[in-house]
């Protein structure tokens, strides 16, 4: 079942939270031994937690009541440890939960574990010291990354919904690579990542569905904004810009994934909209280098209080070229400040723009982490570019599935809208939903697809 769906019913006294946790539970430990999506599970804390929600005087009124959500292993849940992915940071339980994971929580979620991510969040595949994530539709690829864990989780069914986070595509690209809906709000819209994996303002907590109306359901909850739930097909015809332009030059999108863009702007423009092929502002060098120094800038503040020595060669090579950026002065608010204006020229013509998400399928379930920096950068690269110009710019972005590819792996589209725009984002998405539905129950592959 949805989480909306769960959530009514558990209201309603028709299912009881500890039942509804147990169920996700046994899913858990009937596939996550060959998916490998959990970094923790919470199992009799999170059963305890659905009984004592069962006896709140307010469960009726709760949105989210007795919904199991896994979160991000680079979010703060009390009393649990936080390792990032690595095995540099500390074992140690955390001694609060980020202010998203006590709304959650007040709204009547069931934190029921945490899910891997590659270290620090850096990566577009998720594997670490901690072992490899797989995608549920092939175990042989990546679910994408950094939020891959998150995505498998909800792609196997193991839970409805659950909290990413997005630095240069965390949701996005595990989105798509799992057949699932993801956003990344608009900067200031939800509380947003502290500390480890912050990256001077890039990453932005957000939600990971089966379905559009789960994924409206749990922003709103994160943003404190009950409206957003509300996430109905347009009431008007929209102005929507379609792109399969590369914002990386030499790298392109395949054509599965041009074909699905270009196949979901005619159905929107069966729909009435206003469909123009239009491509936004392309990314000067400086913007391009700027949003490199940034990320790697970001890695640098990020281990600084950790054991160097403990860091995977990659994550150190990527840290040490942060701290080059920071001393030649290449992390400036001025350069993020011209990208979003220029892009908000753009969008006073265009309510959205539709492009691809990622670049191609998802590439193969590897240890990266046993692989250079250069070979980690490529192949990220070129599976997913059209993500982190937006994370640059600070502009909301989904990711919503449009069915799959000749080798049955999952294709999507990703929305971008300007700031405040994620309601439209949703109502488009959900309009996409309705009209293109996409596959989003699959059986895992036979155990030899190992």
């Amino acid at each position: 079942m949805t989480a909306s769906t769960l959530a009514r019913q558990v209201r309603e006294r028709q299912l009881s939270p500890a039942d509804v946790v147990r169920a996700a539970l046994a899913r858990i430990a009937a596939c996550d031994d060959r998916i490998g999506a959990f970094q923790l599970v919470r199992g009799d804390r999170a059963v305890a937690e659905a009984e004592a929600l069962a006896t709140r005087e307010d469960l009726c009124r709760l949105p989210l009541a007795g919904v199991p959500v896994a979160i991000k292993d680079s979010v703060s849940v009390a009393c649990e440890p936080m390792r990032v992915g690595s095995q540099a940071t500390t074992a140690r339980p955390r001694p609060a939960d980020h202010e998203v994971v006590r709304r959650l929580r007040a709204a009547g979620a069931i934190i029921i574990g945490t899910t891997r991510v590659p270290e620090l969040c850096v990566w577009a595949a998720t594997d670490s010291a901690f072992g490899l994530t797989r995608n549920p539709w092939n175990l042989a690829r990546t679910p994408g990354g950094s939020s891959g864990g998150s995505a498998a989780a909800v792609a196997a069914g193991m839970v409805p919904i659950a909290l990413g986070a997005d630095g240069m595509g965390s949701i996005r690209i595990p989105a798509a690579a799992c057949g699932i809906v993801g956003l990344k709000p608009g900067t200031g819209l939800v509380p947003p990542p502290v500390g480890l994996t912050a990256w001077h303002g890039l990453a932005e907590h957000g939600p990971l569905a089966n379905t559009v109306e789960d994924a409206a359901l749990l922003l709103s909850v994160l943003a404190g904004q009950p409206s957003l739930a509300q996430a109905q097909p347009p009431a008007r015809p929209l102005r929507i810009a379609v792109s399969t332009r590369s914002p990386l030059v030499g790298v392109s999108a395949d054509r599965a994934r041009r074909t699905a863009t270009l196949d979901a702007a005619q159905a929107l423009a069966n729909a009435g909209h206003v469909v123009d092929h239009v491509d936004p502002p392309a990314m000067p060098t400086r913007t391009v280098i700027a949003i490199i120094a940034h990320w790697c800038a970001g890695v640098a503040d990020d281990v600084e209080t950790l054991d160097v020595a403990a860091l995977e060669p990659r994550t150190r090579m990527h840290a040490r070229l942060g701290r080059i950026a920071r001393r030649v002065h290449l992390v400036r608010s001025q350069d993020r400040s011209e990208w979003r204006q220029r892009n908000e020229r753009f969008f006073e013509r265009f309510d959205l723009l539709l492009t691809p998400v990622v670049a191609c399928g998802p590439i193969p379930c590897h240890r990266w982490s046993d692989r250079g920096w250069i070979a980690n950068v490529i192949a990220n690269t070129r599976f997913a570019p059209f993500t982190g110009a937006w994370n640059f710019a600070g502009f909301p972005a989904a990711a919503v599935p449009t069915g799959v590819d000749a080798d049955h792996m999952p294709l999507s589209v990703q929305m971008i809208g300007a700031p405040g725009r994620e309601a439209v984002i949703l109502a488009v998405a959900r309009q996409l939903e309705i009209m293109r539905p996409a596959p989003t129950a699959h059986p895992l592959p036979p155990a030899s697809a190992t």
